[in-house]
């Protein structure tokens, strides 16, 4: 059933990741259900940061309001800064908070928070998933040594689907 969702995404995306965010909403959904968080991890809410202003904060809070995670709930908050950011599950940097990736990835550090980016060539500069255009479809790279230092594991499925680096 996974597998099947994520292949539905990628059928439907077709030009422009900039604009996505109906299909990247449903991305990120999948994301939180194909990887393992740490135990700790998997307790209360199951909370989406989003970084700035960005349409996207809209479509993952619409997500939210209709979908759970088992019996967990779905919470998106919205940060103004790096400062303002404690703890979650998911931090979506969108492009235009590009500049932010390096404070971002001190600011986690080895913490398990999945970190989402949407600015070419930013999988390979440490974000753990990477929205990516490839022949003309929105796609994703996936860094599986960040996952790794972030404590996160990715189901088969994903890495699958995933543009690996």
């Amino acid at each position: 059933m996974k597998l099947n969702l994520l292949l539905v995404v990628c059928l439907l995306c077709t030009s422009g990741y900039g604009q996505h965010y109906e299909t990247k909403k449903i991305y990120v959904y999948s994301f939180a259900k194909m990887v393992q968080w740490p135990d700790d991890y998997r307790q209360g809410d199951f909370e989406i940061a989003v970084l700035g202003e960005t349409p996207f904060f809209e479509q993952l809070t619409d997500m939210a309001s209709k979908k759970k995670l088992g019996e967990r709930s779905i919470k998106v908050v919205k940060v103004g800064s790096l400062a303002e950011f404690k703890k979650s599950h998911i931090l979506v940097l969108p492009a235009n908070q590009s500049g932010a990736l390096a404070d971002a990835l001190k600011k986690v550090g080895a913490n398990p928070t999945l970190i989402v980016t949407e600015q070419d060539g930013f999988g390979a500069k440490g974000s753990d998933i990477n929205f990516v255009m490839k022949d003309n479809k929105l796609a994703f790279e996936l860094n599986q040594a960040t996952l790794t230092k972030h404590k996160l594991k990715a189901a088969n499925e994903l890495i699958r689907l995933a543009i690996l680096l």
